[in-house]
């Protein structure tokens, strides 16, 4: 079996470029992720895992070869763990594996499908937990319209506890997922303060997809101006908005509700 003990090693001063650039991400079309649900849960969502790097001493060879699917097996030190690890609890092991494409096309949907579409959404904290509550009501899928992050960031797979990879996830352009919900009479409801009804009057029992924006700049006229309905949550304090992950919660489980959580 291999083994590297070096951080000056190529291989893994690659691999530091790849928890680092996203211009890496892209060029390679691999990412790095830690931890053992993470890998795991990657590998059930159909993620191809190319290169596992374990530390002996807090990760054995044997828990290792029952995480690997087929893949390289690579034993490293703690100096070159401890150089490669995003956080100290990630169970002494690390995976590379290939990015997907991420696009509309491939999405496969239900006949009555519920989505969350975010629009450009930046802070990978957002991003994640945005993600886990996707996964906790089970949705169908979730689009990131004109994204601004890498959704392979390592923020992101951290922040979302591997949710990132148990949805079907897209991106695009907001002219191009306004397309794709119409072409597939899925009626999208928008999040704003513009022209708004109360969220909870409206029928999300058909094809749906609920849409929100950025906290700071909310979303742009174009989503407004297509959607099937503007919504919005009442607000009975003082602010008029609520961290994204908080709103798109509020929304889908209302959606959930409705549909007897099916």
């Amino acid at each position: 079996m291999k083994q590297i003990t070096s951080i000056q090693n190529s291989y893994i001063k690659s691999l530091v470029l790849l928890q680092e650039k996203a211009k890496a991400r892209r060029q390679s079309g691999t990412f790095l992720m830690e931890g053992k649900r993470e890998i795991a849960i990657a590998i059930k969502g159909a993620y191809e895992i190319e290169t596992l790097l374990f530390f002996p001493e807090i990760c054995s060879e044997s828990e290792a070869r029952e995480l690997s699917n087929n893949a390289e097996l690579i034993e490293i030190n703690k100096e070159v763990y401890q150089k490669l690890a995003y956080r100290d609890t990630t169970e002494g092991i690390l995976a590379i594996a290939k990015t997907k494409a991420l696009q509309l096309s491939d999405l496969k949907l239900s006949n009555n499908p519920l989505i969350l579409v975010a629009e450009a959404p930046e802070k990978p904290g957002n991003i994640g937990a945005l993600l886990r509550t996707a996964d906790a009501a089970n949705l169908d899928a979730v689009i990131i319209a004109n994204p601004k992050s890498d959704l392979y960031n390592p923020n992101i797979v951290r922040s979302s506890v591997g949710c990132l990879f148990t949805r079907q996830i897209a991106t695009g352009t907001t002219s191009e997922i306004i397309a794709f919900l119409k072409e597939r009479n899925i009626n999208f409801y928008c999040a704003t303060l513009q022209n708004s009804t109360a969220y909870h009057t409206q029928d999300y029992t058909a094809p749906t997809a609920l849409v929100v924006g950025t906290e700071a700049t909310g979303l742009t006229q174009e989503w407004r101006k297509e959607a099937t309905q503007n919504i919005i949550i009442p607000m009975q304090g003082e602010i008029d908005s609520m961290n994204v992950s908080v709103a798109a919660a509020v929304l889908i489980f209302e959606a959930k509700r409705q549909r007897n959580f099916k």
